[in-house]
């Protein structure tokens, strides 16, 4: 595992050392990270366009970022990823996020959602990324709660449209080299194991089809984030070090009853902050031989975001695990021979 690195997009601001790729970098190295989650809807900070285009600009932002010792962890489409796929409910919300040219036309904004998602993949390449970070977008979220019940058509049709929207962006990140990770997050019509399966069998189990794995959605789903190590570490690519605690009342539980973070049942909080056992992650994703980067995203409803940057450095590095290349017990460890191992086992006198 490689860490500790920082998703900058919740810090990007318009004064100084916010509102350039150096003073990002400055910053982030004083506080001791070594990689950068880069989002791609900031040109000022990281220009997607130039990027997929040319290795000059490429070089020149890896050595920007290589003068402070740092490198790109993934870039980040998730604001593009969501506006592949969007419901009507939400037209207007989304698109604030496309340019004016596409905004009120649902096609052409899938339509630029996709170019820039073709974008990235390109960028990807070029920047010797093995791994990038995206959402689904969400066309059957609003049926989420089967009230009144929803004919399966419905869902089958919602999930084969988005498999066939971002076929071309998994053949792309394919041909890339770079796995496209989608962060399984509520709001997304890939939000849990159930629904990335449901997915990637349509996908026919694309190889470039992995998770951004982060738990604070999954304990804020009551989820067992430690058994979906288990089942998907083959499919986990990328990680997001987030906490949350989740405190039901008498008044509100999972859904919070449309209060705002700080009186939800369900918040996000800081590393260390909350419930979320990140000591048994760093241990599981260690047995599993995850080799991606360890990345602070920081949305925390109580601590300032500049504490929470400055403690989660050296959380994450506190956490991650040295894989020991010995057995704890190999002092006492002999060969034994053949005959040794019989008589160990009462087998010699048998003949057996």
């Amino acid at each position: 595992m490689k860490g500790p690195g920082i998703f900058v997009t919740q810090f990007i601001g318009p004064h100084a050392p916010f509102n350039s790729l150096k003073g990002l970098a400055q910053w982030s190295r004083s506080l001791g990270y070594r990689a950068l989650q880069l989002p791609t809807h900031f040109p000022e900070i990281f220009d997607l366009t130039l990027a997929a285009s040319s290795q000059e600009y490429c070089e020149k932002v890896r050595g920007q970022l290589k003068e402070h010792d740092l490198e790109i962890s993934e870039l980040s489409t998730h604001l593009q990823g969501q506006c592949l796929a969007v419901h009507p409910a939400y037209d207007a919300q989304f698109d604030r996020f496309v340019p004016l040219v596409v905004r009120g036309n649902s096609a052409a904004r899938t339509d630029w959602a996709q170019s820039q998602l073709l974008l990235a993949a390109k960028a990807s390449a070029r920047l010797g990324l093995k791994a990038h970070a995206t959402f689904s977008g969400a066309l059957a979220w609003p049926y989420l709660y089967p009230w009144p019940p929803r004919d399966e058509a419905l869902t089958d049709l919602a999930f084969m449209t988005l498999a066939k929207r971002w076929r071309p962006v998994l053949d792309a990140f394919d041909a890339a080299g770079t796995d496209l990770c989608f962060e399984l997050h509520p709001g997304e019509d890939l939000h849990d194991g159930t629904s990335f399966e449901r997915f990637a069998d349509l996908m026919d189990h694309h190889s470039r089809c992995a998770i951004l794995y982060d738990p604070s959605h999954m304990l804020l789903q009551q989820m067992d984030y430690l058994a979906f190590i288990d089942l998907y570490h083959d499919r986990i690519s990328a990680f997001h070090v987030k906490d949350a605690e989740f405190r039901p009342t008498g008044r509100q539980g999972v859904y919070g009853g449309f209060s705002d973070w700080r009186k939800r049942a369900g918040r996000f909080r800081s590393p260390g902050d909350g419930q979320i056992d990140f000591r048994a992650i760093f241990s599981r994703l260690a047995q599993y031989g995850y080799d991606g980067w360890a990345v602070l995203e920081w949305e925390c409803c109580l601590k300032d975001a500049a504490q929470g940057a400055r403690e989660g450095a050296s959380f994450i590095r506190q956490n991650m695990i040295e894989i020991s290349t010995q057995s704890f017990d190999n002092f006492a460890a002999s060969s034994l021979s053949i005959g040794e191992c019989q008589t160990c086992l009462g087998l010699k006198a048998t003949g057996e």
